[in-house]
């Protein structure tokens, strides 16, 4: 196959495995960086470096959060060439809306912590007590990586943390806090209906957010029957393929808090020391050339 990593980093963790994974199984297999190609919308093509992008057999896209709207765009239009994304690109955009997968999720019958939103300053008390007692967490709908994510230890706290963000015309998601959790979550690497590998990431003392990026630890874990159909159920109601989903174990059971349509690989692979990149290209190869 010709395969195209759409990557702004071909120097990332990621992008380097899925490459060298991808030469060594037989594929020609290249970095393209997302920013730099052009469309001709009515011709349907894509141009890189002044030159057309042709007989790409399929893509694997590693559209960066700053550039959603325009790295969709991107696979949008591989799309209409007829060539396979590893993620189709209504499911990034998907993935990406923070609102948007929380309904998708909630619509598909999957257990999430009690959720609120709103644009106007006026409904904050109404946020509170739809998600319940603080303590809870307020977060920005287009953070990352722990950025843009609060927790609000009492009432007082929650109403001028969310009229912080309201007057920066920002938009936030309300939601309770698992206690329970004790700061810990599960991620997931679903590969094609198949959760692959996951760990177990807990925050670092005195804070709440467990990613690896804000200090937080991993290691190795043995999810329950009912968390691999979890994992599995949230990345389909998405429409990904290839997903990270973040789930907070609570007393009622886990819970869904994310999912990631670019999950990096470099923690989970470290952390689990399975090949996910080759359960990837496995995946990949699969879908494009046939066969089992």
């Amino acid at each position: 196959m010709k395969i195209a990593l759409l990557s702004r980093r071909p120097d990332l963790y990621s992008t380097r495995r899925l490459l060298e994974v991808a030469r060594a199984r037989g594929h020609e297999a290249f970095v393209v960086d997302t920013l730099r190609c052009a469309m001709d919308i009515s011709a349907e093509h894509v141009h890189y470096q002044g030159k057309p992008l042709e007989n790409i057999d399929a893509i694997i896209p590693r559209i960066g959060t700053s550039i959603t709207a325009y790295g969709a765009a991107v696979v949008r239009q591989f799309e209409r060439m007829g060539v396979y994304s590893l993620n189709s690109s209504k499911a990034i955009l998907c993935a990406r809306d923070k609102l948007h997968t929380l309904q998708r999720l909630a619509e598909n019958g999957i257990a999430l912590p009690k959720s609120a939103f709103a644009s106007s300053q006026e409904e904050t008390t109404d946020l509170i007590t739809w998600v319940g007692d603080p303590p809870l967490v307020v977060k920005l709908l287009e953070g990352t990586q722990g950025m843009g994510v609060v927790l609000a230890e009492t009432q007082q706290a929650a109403i001028s943390v969310i009229e912080a963000f309201h007057g920066l015309r920002a938009h936030i998601l309300v939601q309770e806090f698992i206690k329970e959790a004790s700061g810990a979550d599960i991620r997931c690497l679903v590969v094609g209906g198949r959760v692959v590998a996951s760990m177990k990431r807990q925050a670092k003392n005195g804070e709440f957010r467990s990613n690896l990026h804000r200090g937080g630890t991993a290691a190795p874990v043995q999810i329950t029957p009912q968390e691999r159909t979890i994992a599995i159920k949230a990345t389909r109601a998405i429409g990904l393929s290839v997903a990270g989903v973040d789930l907070l174990r609570s007393h009622r059971g886990s819970l869904v808090m994310e999912v990631n349509a670019s999950p990096g690989l470099e923690g989970i692979e470290m952390t689990t020391g399975k090949d996910v990149a080759s359960a990837i290209l496995r995946y990949l190869e699969k879908r494009v050339l046939g066969g089992t």
